[in-house]
């Protein structure tokens, strides 16, 4: 009898935020449970509903009928890309931590792609894009944001606004996430940098939306984002280079 073969991670929580995505998340928490299924046989799926207004609450309360490793927290209201990231990983209980979002413009089974850079001593493996599947415009105000937060808070990656990470969940419990908004990635990236997180970069696809509308360009939305990357750039910038000044001179 042949043995089974041997999945690489202990356990795994994948992490679902969803704004109405009621055209797309049935079908990601189907591939995603055939992705972590790959690589580990521990596992649970968490959806955030943060505060849809199409059908994906209905879907929601369907697909939990037919898929026990699903959990699903809502959010009374739409708070935020970020708040509903921090609520799926408060919710984590397994040893490493997948995201990606629910609009199915990224292939959970690339989750193997991940897992292949998990070498000795790696603690959080950043996807980054092959191309960009959204329009010229975009593209063009993407590759802007990420040169832009880049060179502001002194990232090493090459893809900060990937949204297809695999991190320690142990992460969580020592480095604390505020950020609202989609500003998150930020936050997460810097702050792990800073903290010693050890990093692996590693390709995958992107595809067009095929249902519903990014809220990325929304006026309203684009004014809070500005807001919170200056609080960021604040807080884990100029604070922490003042006291590191303040430091040298005692």
């Amino acid at each position: 009898m042949n043995k089974p073969a041997h999945k690489p991670l202990s356990s795994i929580s994948a992490v679902l935020p969803a704004y109405n995505d009621g055209g797309t998340i049935a079908s990601m928490i189907l591939t995603t449970v055939a992705a972590v299924q790959k690589v580990t046989d521990d596992y649970e799926v968490i959806v955030v509903n943060d505060g849809s207004q199409d059908q994906t609450s209905l879907v929601l309360e369907e697909m939990a009928l037919r898929c026990p490793e699903l959990r699903v927290i809502r959010h009374d209201r739409n708070r935020g890309y970020g708040s509903a990231l921090r609520s799926g990983f408060s919710a984590a209980t397994k040893d490493w931590v997948f995201y990606t979002d629910g609009d199915a413009q990224y292939d959970p089974l690339e989750l193997s792609r991940l897992v292949d850079f998990l070498k000795d001593g790696i603690d959080v493996v950043n996807g980054y894009k092959i191309s960009r599947g959204d329009p010229l415009y975009r593209r063009l105000v993407g590759r802007l944001y990420h040169h832009f937060t880049r060179l502001v808070f002194g990232f090493h990656l090459r893809d900060v606004d990937c949204d297809f990470r695999l991190i320690r969940r142990m992460i969580f419990e020592h480095v604390p996430l505020e950020s609202e908004t989609g500003t998150i990635c930020v936050e997460m990236v810097k702050k792990f940098q800073d903290a010693g997180y050890v990093f692996a970069e590693a390709p995958v696809h992107h595809y067009p939306r095929i249902y519903g509308s990014s809220q990325f360009f929304v006026p309203w939305h684009l004014w809070r984002v500005a807001g919170q990357l200056v609080v960021l750039w604040w807080k884990l910038v100029i604070r922490k280079t003042q006291k590191r000044n303040a430091h040298a001179w005692l």
